[in-house]
């Protein structure tokens, strides 16, 4: 998987999340092991996507195919691995968790609008 393809995957996962958080009860119990599985399970493969889209996005910024900088790339992850969580134990206020999904979602677009620029040859750098 590229970058490119990476980001968008992570961008629909990114909606999917929102969609959860306005649209779901707190769990009753935090602690309930069968909810504990089930978030893991339906997690793990995003977190892991995560790992491999920092790394893709790292080698972008080496190749200067976009303007992104190393820290945000940091940051969107460690957001978006807040998302994750707080999507499914509904336990952030939603103005919070408005900010980290526009910050995530943010840099997701910049990156995309970069390497699509780059692919025409016409980066900008912002």
């Amino acid at each position: 998987m590229d970058i490119r393809e990476c980001t968008m995957e992570l961008k629909d996962h990114l909606l999917r999340l929102k969609d959860r958080f306005d649209h779901s009860e707190p769990p009753e119990n935090r602690r309930d092991r069968k909810f504990f599985e089930m978030v893991k399970e339906e997690t793990d493969p995003i977190f892991r996507m995560l790992e491999q889209w920092e790394e893709l996005a790292i080698q972008s910024i080496q190749e200067k195919k976009t303007g992104v900088v190393p820290q945000q790339i940091t940051s969107t992850k460690e957001n978006m691995e807040m998302l994750l969580l707080h999507s499914f134990f509904i336990d952030a206020r939603p103005k919070r968790y408005m900010e980290l999904h526009k910050s995530v979602r943010y840099i997701f677009d910049q990156l995309l609008r970069d390497l699509e620029a780059e692919k025409r040859g016409k980066r900008n750098d912002a």
